[in-house]
């Protein structure tokens, strides 16, 4: 299964695709889309949309696992994210992919075993898991990755099945 993790975000989108087969993760390519913010929100938009599909063309994930918006005292973040996240979703749908939300906790939980883990220790086990080199950077790379394992040990449950139902 090839699934392709995103952290939403306007200024920074972190994403990952691995592909997870009996057990064993292999990381497939990682990166971030980053807008200026010298540009309109709508002309963002457009940038993450357009970027988004062409990592989805290029690396033909079957899944897609994107990390629910966590609420901070800025609003008006809030909300830009949400809209990026809008279009992050628009795309997986127009592009066919099954897709999962997942919660920080959640990730955090199946990636550290512990769903009030730290930053640091996120990014330490998703370097450890997937045997890579050195941490992925920006940390937004790092928890799409992470976003991408938690799915892969998530996906197949009953649970998920429960709520992936019509």
């Amino acid at each position: 299964m090839i699934i392709l993790g995103i952290d939403p975000g306007l200024a920074i989108v972190g994403w990952g695709v691995i592909e997870y087969n009996g057990n064993r993760f292999r990381t497939l390519g990682y990166g971030s889309i980053q807008t200026p913010k010298t540009e309109t929100t709508s002309k963002r938009l457009v940038d993450i949309y357009n970027a988004l599909c062409d990592i989805i063309d290029r690396y033909h994930p079957e899944q897609i696992a994107v990390e629910e918006l966590f609420w901070n005292t800025n609003v008006t973040t809030g909300i830009r994210v949400a809209e990026a996240r809008g279009v992050i979703l628009l795309c997986a749908q127009q592009k066919g992919l099954v897709m999962q939300e997942y919660t920080p906790m959640q990730v955090k939980g199946a990636v550290v075993g512990y769903g009030k883990a730290e930053k640091k220790q996120v990014i330490t086990m998703v370097t450890m898991l997937l045997g890579l080199r050195e941490p992925p950077k920006p940390d937004d790379t790092a928890d799409a990755l992470a976003i991408a394992v938690c799915h892969a040990h998530s996906a197949g449950s009953a649970l998920s099945a429960y709520y992936n139902q019509p």
